[in-house]
């Protein structure tokens, strides 16, 4: 669930030492936001902080697959790195990073991105923007085929517990999903803040088609 009261607690992840003790000397001046786990492996749990700082490049291995694992698991993720082409930056995001923050970019945004994602909130800083607007397809958000996945079976249903059944997962991960997908909407600007937004939206991008929901007018009003 989103951070709406508290100190958040943040984890670094980067294989420079000096990187980490700038990013905790950066966020220290923050008192929303607590350093917790640090480390140079990726090899970190899901839940091991609200929000996880993670290089893209850790001794020489690209960790856009980690992203994936770790966010389908409902970690909030900012990718942080000195590589900025368009295809890592979109990879990131298709990933399942909340953002995208270049090491250039300075403490502000990566600040921003870390109280945004904590919030559950969209925030794009200067490079995401300029992939996204360079991204002819950026209009449509990249959603993984979990966040898909639990949007149709959450218009078919209705409900987010049978949702979770159906995908074997936990409730509290159908929300992550629902909201990460949510998210990818405002970053393009399209928001959806209801359900019956996000039908229309997926009915847009063909994501889902009519035919497709059982018992569609109750599903693009129904709660839950």
């Amino acid at each position: 669930m989103a951070r709406t009261t508290g100190p958040l607690t943040v984890a670094i992840v980067d294989d420079h030492p000096v990187v980490i003790e700038g990013i905790q000397t950066w966020l220290s001046e923050e008192p929303r936001i607590t350093v917790g786990h640090t480390g140079e492996a990726a090899e970190v749990e899901p839940g091991v902080a609200d929000v996880l700082i993670l290089d893209l490049n850790l001794h020489g291995r690209l960790v856009i697959g980690d992203i994936a694992t770790l966010a389908a698991a409902g970690q909030r993720i900012i990718a942080f790195s000195q590589f900025t082409e368009q295809r890592v930056v979109l990879e990131a995001l298709e990933a399942g990073a909340c953002d995208f923050v270049a090491k250039n970019e300075g403490r502000a945004h990566l600040v921003n991105a870390v109280l945004a994602a904590a919030g559950d909130r969209p925030y794009v800083t200067p490079t995401a923007a300029g992939v996204l607007v360079g991204d002819r397809g950026a209009s449509r958000p990249k959603l993984s085929s979990q966040e898909r996945t639990a949007l149709l079976w959450w218009f078919q249903s209705m409900s987010k517990a049978s949702v979770a059944r159906r995908m074997g997962v936990s409730v509290h991960t159908v929300d992550v999903y629902i909201r990460r997908a949510r998210v990818k909407y405002a970053q393009v600007g399209r928001t959806a803040p209801t359900k019956a937004d996000m039908l229309a939206r997926a009915i847009e991008d063909g994501l889902v088609k009519p035919d497709d929901i059982t018992g569609y007018e109750s599903a693009a009003v129904g709660v839950g």
